[in-house]
């Protein structure tokens, strides 16, 4: 018998906020994601392990972490 297990991380994206970049400093939009990661067996996600959430400027590229009171309170449209 044999057990196939590992880790799976699906990125969400949350939305997309209009702000000024902390690296550049140019107002540009900034999309806010969610990365999940989950324990699998048989490919089934059983256990979340870690969720993070990350902000990226659509201006320079520059992603960020964020905590997840920060993403819950940004004013996303």
């Amino acid at each position: 018998m044999f057990f196939i297990f590992g880790l799976r991380t699906k990125v969400d994206r949350s939305g997309v906020v209009q702000q000024v970049c902390r690296h550049c400093g140019n107002q540009a939009a900034q999309v806010i994601t969610r990365r999940s990661t989950k324990f699998t067996l048989f490919f089934i996600p059983l256990v979340p392990i870690r969720t993070r959430y990350a902000q990226q400027c659509t201006f320079c590229g520059a992603e960020y972490e964020i905590s997840k009171s920060d993403a819950e309170r940004l004013p996303v449209g």
